[in-house]
This record gives structure tokens, sequence and C-alpha cells, in this order.
């Protein structure tokens, strides 16, 4: 197995075990039995490489529409939360740039992950925290849609926050971590 071969198998073991499990998002594991998410390894990126993967996984998505969505998952880059809050900043920007702002949405994960006005320990972080620096590309049609035909699906990130509390910052993190043995 390569490196990027246990990158991309703690990555789906982080969407099943975490993001599918705690039921994060409640649209994740038809997506994963269809077998159409993408995972891009972006190895020691820098900025301007890490925009140009995200724009080559826009052309993936343009090119199959097979494949739901597609997480650039950066292995050994932007391990700083600030580093990687600018880089989301700039690809947000490039995607309205390159015209892809309702057509793609943009979502984050990182292992730091921490949300505005929560402590570093807050368990509602591990909603977002991953196990690597991650983009994570969505079809916003397909998003649309799917919250369309969900029953309270204004309130999934507050359930999500109640659930990690309820768990603690310590199961969480037991959880989060046992994708990476």
């Amino acid at each position: 197995m390569t490196d990027k071969d246990k990158v991309i198998a703690r990555t789906k073991k982080w969407i099943t075990d975490v993001v599918i499990g705690c039921n994060f998002c409640p649209f994740a594991q038809k997506e994963m039995k269809k077998n159409s998410v993408h995972y891009y390894v972006a190895d020691n990126a820098n900025l301007k490489a890490a925009l140009e993967f995200l724009i080559k996984e826009c052309t993936r998505l343009d090119d199959d529409p097979a494949i739901e969505t597609s997480f650039i998952i950066f292995s050994n880059s932007f391990e700083k939360f600030t580093d990687y809050l600018h880089l989301v900043d700039i690809a947000e920007q490039l995607l309205k740039k390159e015209g892809y702002e309702g057509i793609y949405q943009l979502a984050s994960f990182h292992p730091l992950y921490q949300f505005a006005g929560t402590a570093i320990d807050d368990a509602s972080n591990y909603t977002n925290r991953s196990i690597y620096p991650m983009l994570h590309l969505l079809r916003e049609e397909s998003i649309e849609n799917a919250l369309a035909n969900f029953p309270d699906a204004d309130r999934i990130f507050e359930r999500n926050i109640n659930f990690a509390h309820s768990k603690g910052e310590v199961y969480m993190k037991l959880l989060r971590d046992a994708c990476i043995e």
C-alpha cells in the first residue's frame, strides 16, 4: 500500500466512523455506498499548488457526473490552522472568479478546526476536525436537492453540536484519532 493509499484509507475510515457514524452529514452514507466520492492526495502543497488542485477537481467534477463530491487531502501541508484558513479564503475567492459560485460549494475540515467563539477543547469543533487538512467540493445542486427533502435540515448543525457536546471532547478526539491507526 502506498502512502497515498494509506491517506485515502484513513480518510475513508474517518468519513465512515466519524462523519457517518456520528451522523454529522446525513447524506454522506449514500454517496459512500454509491462509491461516488473522489479523493485527491496533495503532497507537500503550497498555496499555489493547492489552488491548482482545487480547479483540477472542479474540472474533474465538470467532466464526470458520476462523481458527486471530491476531497482534496493535504497529507503534509497546511498543518497550521491559520495557514489553512487563509487557503480556504483564497479558494472561495477563486471559485467565484472561475465561475463556480453556485455550482460547487466548499466545505472545510482540519485536525485543529476551531469555530469562532469556541474554546480549543470544545467538543463541537470535532464536527469539522478531520485527520488531515482537507477541502471538500460538493455539487451545490445536489446539496439543495438533499436539503429540500430532509426534515429540519436547518437544524443539522445544531444537532451535530449537541451530539458532540453529549459525547464530550475526549470521546470525539479518541474516535477521530482511531482513524489514523
